[in-house]
């Protein structure tokens, strides 16, 4: 699917400095302790990174300090050794009817696992998958890579699909948490984001957009649809690509941070 979009309209020179202002702001250091990327940022095995950075970005809805205490019950779950634990299978002696999160329950959690052991049994990483998937080729690669991903999952679990793990309205969904998770694993400036992925250049990743994140963006005048899904998570961030062709998604930090007291 090809977009093209008229970027001819500029940003003011005087949203732009605000923009740049509030990503230097909020991306720093003092951001991570209280956000879900310190979970993954724990960790120094790719394989560990990635589970956790997947399973802490699939249950990012609602209160932060909800989300961090689950995903804490979540590791203690995986006894703080995500990848062996998979690997070994022991997420199938969970009580299936468990609550993790809000409607996010332990068969959610098995499903999603063993769509990951099947991945791990098949390739390295899940860099290594996205990478023989061709998802840093693709116009859209967090849509690709999942897309790529939901058929594995779905393969290894009878047929059926899960969106509490992965949505499956592609054409549609704004794929908010998966692009936060890219986000961690691919943005390379050394602060909060970790770098660690080489399948994916930062220059293609796309805005986590959220309820706030598009309310302020169109407080700001960068975009003008009112629907949070993919169409416009994919305007805002060509315009944003007008500001840092490189690095859109740095801006993801001042949207996050303007009007929130952080």
């Amino acid at each position: 699917m090809t977009h093209i979009y008229n970027m001819s309209k500029l940003i003011p020179n005087e949203i732009a400095e605000l923009l740049d202002n509030e990503a230097k702001r909020i991306n720093s250091e003092s951001f991570i302790s209280a956000d879900p990327v310190q979970f993954p940022r724990r960790f120094s095995k790719l394989q560990d990174i990635e589970i956790v950075a997947l399973l802490s970005a699939i249950i990012a809805w609602g209160k932060r300090s909800m989300i961090c205490r689950n995903v804490e019950r979540m590791l203690s779950l995986m006894d703080y050794d995500p990848y062996n634990y998979i690997m070994d299978q022991g997420y199938e002696e969970l009580d299936s009817q468990m609550n993790l999160h809000r409607t996010f329950f332990a068969s959610h959690f098995q499903y999603f696992l063993r769509g990951m052991r099947q991945i791990y049994k098949r390739h390295s990483s899940l860099d290594e998958f996205a990478a023989t998937h061709n998802a840093g080729q693709s116009e859209t690669p967090s849509w690709h890579l999942v897309a790529a991903m939901q058929k594995v999952m779905s393969e290894i679990n009878d047929g059926a699909t899960c969106s509490q793990c992965l949505p499956t309205n592609l054409d549609k969904t704004a794929l908010k948490r998966i692009n936060m998770a890219l986000r961690w694993l691919v943005r390379d400036d050394g602060i909060v984001d970790m770098g660690v992925w080489k399948s994916i250049d930062k220059s293609k990743l796309y805005i986590p957009l959220d309820v706030h994140v598009g309310n302020t963006a169109r407080d700001l005048g960068l975009i003008s649809r009112k629907a949070n899904d993919r169409k416009t998570v994919i305007e805002l961030t060509y315009m944003l690509r007008t500001l840092r062709p490189d690095d859109p998604v740095i801006y993801d930090y001042a949207l996050f941070g303007i009007g929130v007291g952080v």
